[in-house]
């Protein structure tokens, strides 16, 4: 890993220990949890709901996703030296 890379995330995860980012997870999460089926009128209602669900599933998954990211890359450089 290049000293970039790691910087790179070592800055994320920095900012995963900040309370300001655990706010931010509840949020979205209470956003995520508020729609309701029922007020849904049409398929272009539909269609933007779905989008704002993919985004905020993004933003929630996002430190977990890159935690992994992180563990493969440094699982592969462990394996290139054995």
């Amino acid at each position: 890993m290049t000293k970039e890379d790691e910087k790179y995330y070592e800055q994320y995860f920095g900012l995963f220990l900040h309370p300001g980012w655990k706010q931010l997870l509840t949020d979205l999460n209470e956003s995520l949890n508020s729609y309701r089926i029922e007020d849904i009128k049409d398929e272009s209602s539909l269609n933007l709901v779905k989008g704002e669900r993919t985004i905020l599933h993004r933003l929630v998954n996002f430190e977990q996703s890159m935690k992994e990211t992180y563990d493969m890359i440094l699982e592969s450089e462990n394996a290139e030296t054995l």
